[in-house]
């Protein structure tokens, strides 16, 4: 028993030492090549700490192979920027201009759901109120507002507050979103006549539609129906006052 106390002491001083010196991150902060190391570290670790039968050493040399093996792949990722694209991959511009880049998308297997989780993680609650929208290499999502979105507040400016809401996904990646619709107090009719009124066509041509809290209706074309993709907008589409 005593044996085994000290083996997983000295196994886990070992992991903290080498974690340590990997550098302070967090697993979120993370590049896949790191985290994939830190989960083979600590597999590593586990089985001396758990079977007296096999040789601390091998639990010892794997893991301090691996962490020389990570800090030099670091230290030429610094010296080569063709390697450290290799190793940890290159951001990729989700949102232009405002308008959502669907081939990008796809090639970052990233999905619409997954754009508006990230958009609210940042307090972001409308995808119109986006300028640029950038997934980092680590897989976390650096928005730009617009600028009429940006600070300062209206308390700030002393104005009253307004109430508000998210922003409400009525059509994605082609698919009519029916109880979204019905939850908006809008018939799907209704909702498929602006489409074709504002040059969106069918929902089925349509990369999303989503209905802001003033009411104003966004949609955007899928790219393959489209030389160049842009956002539609109708103004007080939900109050029936269209502009």
């Amino acid at each position: 028993m005593s044996t085994l106390f000290v083996r997983t002491l000295l196994v886990y001083f070992l992991m903290f030492v080498v974690l340590r010196l990997m550098g302070k991150r967090q697993i979120n902060e993370m590049q896949p090549f790191d985290l994939a190391v830190t989960l083979l570290i600590a597999n590593l670790a586990s089985l001396p700490m758990g079977d007296t039968a096999i040789p601390l050493l091998y639990g010892i040399i794997p893991i301090v192979a691996l962490f020389i093996v990570q800090r030099l792949v670091s230290f030429a990722s610094l010296k080569s920027e063709k390697l450290r694209k290799l190793v940890c991959g290159s951001p990729v511009v989700i949102v232009s201009h405002g308008v959502v880049c669907e081939s990008a998308m796809k090639s970052a297997n990233y999905s619409l759901s997954d754009l508006y989780e990230q958009l609210r993680l940042k307090d972001v609650f409308s995808l119109s109120d986006v300028e640029y929208a950038i997934l980092e290499t680590n897989g976390s999502l650096s928005v730009m507002l617009k600028s009429e979105k940006q600070q300062p507040s209206r308390e700030d400016l002393g104005l009253s507050a307004e109430s508000s809401a998210p922003s409400v996904i009525l059509v994605m990646d082609g698919k009519l979103h029916k109880h979204a619709v019905r939850a908006s107090g809008i018939e799907e009719k209704t909702l498929c006549e602006a489409l074709r009124r504002m040059g969106a066509g069918s929902a089925e041509k349509c990369f999303y539609a989503a209905l802001d809290a003033d009411g104003t209706l966004h949609a955007q074309q899928k790219e393959k129906f489209v030389e160049e993709a842009r956002v539609l907008t109708l103004s007080n589409f939900k109050k029936g006052k269209q502009k």
